[in-house]
């Protein structure tokens, strides 16, 4: 497990350790906790995907076949002069 150093206010100190002390755990467990929760309840970042839909780029061709990524018939020809 990896060490990290954090400073905080002495109030802050104090209710840590209490809560430690009543928790019968060590002030360390409390954080890690804290921040795990933290980051899990974080708003994820969009994908590509998620990005082109919120762009509008998603579909912005029109006119052409609902199948055309994967339909083989329409890459006949592709590529060639």
């Amino acid at each position: 497990m990896e060490r990290i150093n954090v400073r905080v206010e002495g109030r802050l100190k104090q209710q840590l350790e209490a809560e430690a002390r009543e928790k019968g755990v060590r002030p360390s467990d409390i954080v890690r906790q804290a921040l795990e929760e933290h980051l899990r309840q974080r708003t994820p970042r969009p994908n590509c995907r998620e990005l082109a839909e919120q762009l509008g780029v998603l579909g912005a061709a029109k006119g052409l076949p609902a199948d055309l990524s994967t339909n083989p018939k329409h890459m006949e020809g592709f590529g060639r002069d």
